[in-house]
């Protein structure tokens, strides 16, 4: 039980630190605004040696690809389309519940606006528990529980890609008995041509990767891509959308300016980025809220590319991202390179985003509700060990149960 006695006299020392942290963090965003202003004339320059000296810098950045002032205008999307997209959960393993496994839960959604049809929202449930899906991640010293993580990634790229499969061939299954009715529906969408989105939540830039072995990383990565070239055999974007983004690849660009040696040479000049160095001007500035200041409700700023080296991997599926002011916040909007060098498709994508920002009072509809079909409750949890002990029962085992401490914890007398 938490005493909030004890916690409220530590409640002033919290205050007064929080507001000197809001000064400093005005100063650090005055500061990255002259650096943004001077890198309008220079721009050009700056991107010149991050390109010369690439391979001597050693904090992730990214190259604008338009002027840094870019302020465009997101268009209006049309009344007519269709907005894909999935989320995913899961229950983790646990040696204390009766059967040690693990169960994944990819929520999907198609809500077609405009066309009189049925909507899908439901959820595809996956059990996980031979050997080889729960001791396989540790040859690579992977634990279960990382590993179940980075296996619901991929499954959500793989059911997104299923969808717009369905999209395109009249396969999609419905809740209930409207099966039937989606399905023909879906598949005169495509003959229609009607302007179609995909939407997970978060990046598209799987960091994780990068501290994953070969062996590993080969059985993550590919059916992700592979789930992307699907998406863009049916022409249907794919977008990453981070709310209340951490990023500053942006910001960092701006260290390019900042720097007082001849050359941005990180390995020369400053090989140990854990310290204080004279470029970190901005830090812990983000890249939202630079941009905060540079957009209006409605518009985007420029396009960048990012330089992240897992992105090696990629193949032909770089990755750029921009920001947009959705009304609520400065969303950070991620796109494979196909979609991005497509302007009349990246152009309608973040017009169906902005759409389903404001459908869905800040955040987008769609995603939210794959999330709200994927999340398992506790009520949820419980009817699955329930199920799985009448299974294990039927099967001849007995002394099935939890363990000791599990039952104990859930019938605490205090």
């Amino acid at each position: 039980m938490l005493d909030l006695r004890k916690l409220a006299r530590q409640m002033q020392g919290l205050s007064q630190h929080l507001s000197q942290e809001a000064e400093a963090s005005r100063q650090r965003l005055e500061l990255a605004q002259q650096h943004l202003h001077k890198a309008y004339e220079c721009q050009e320059e700056m991107i010149e040696r991050q390109e010369k000296w690439r391979d001597r810098i050693l904090f992730a950045n990214a190259t604008p690809i338009e002027p840094l002032n870019t302020c465009i205008d997101i268009p209006t999307p049309p009344k007519i389309h269709t907005v894909i997209a999935t989320d995913g959960s899961q229950i983790a393993p646990s040696h204390h519940e009766i059967a040690y496994c693990y169960l994944l839960n990819i929520g999907r959604v198609v809500i077609h606006y405009g066309q009189n049809r049925y909507p899908i929202m439901d959820s595809i449930p996956e059990v996980f528990y031979r050997p080889e899906d729960l001791y396989m991640s540790r040859q690579w010293g992977i634990k279960t529980e990382e590993w179940m993580s980075y296996r619901r990634t991929a499954s959500e790229a793989t059911v997104l890609a299923e969808l717009a499969r369905g999209l395109g061939t009249g396969g999609q299954g419905g809740q209930g008995g409207q099966g039937n009715d989606s399905s023909s529906s879906s598949s005169s969408a495509v003959a229609e041509n009607i302007p179609t989105l995909a939407m997970v939540d978060g990046t598209l830039i799987y960091w994780f990767l990068e501290q994953l072995p070969m062996d590993a990383r080969d059985r993550i990565l590919p059916p992700i891509l592979e789930a992307w070239n699907q998406l863009r055999a049916a022409e249907i974007p794919v977008m990453g959308y981070l709310s209340a983004s951490r990023n500053v690849e942006g910001v960092n660009f701006l260290r390019l300016s900042a720097c007082p040696h001849p050359v941005p040479d990180c390995v020369s000049y400053c090989p140990n980025q854990l310290e204080q160095v004279p470029c970190k001007v901005f830090e812990p500035l983000r890249d939202a809220t630079l941009w905060t200041t540079q957009l209006q409700p409605g518009q985007r700023g420029p396009l960048w590319r990012s330089n992240n080296r897992i992105l090696e991997l990629y193949e032909d599926h770089s990755v750029y991202f921009c920001y947009v002011h959705v009304g609520t916040e400065i969303a950070r909007i991620e796109v494979p390179g196909w979609v991005a060098g497509n302007t009349a498709m990246f152009d309608q994508a973040l017009g169906l985003m902005l759409a389903q920002v404001q459908k869905g009072y800040g955040y987008p509809v769609a995603i939210a509700e794959a999330h709200n079909q994927a999340v398992v409750k506790g009520g949820d949890k419980t009817r699955f060990f329930a199920l799985l002990e009448q299974q294990m029962i039927k099967a001849g085992l007995k002394n099935v149960g939890t363990s000791y401490k599990e039952a104990r914890k859930r019938g605490s007398i205090a």
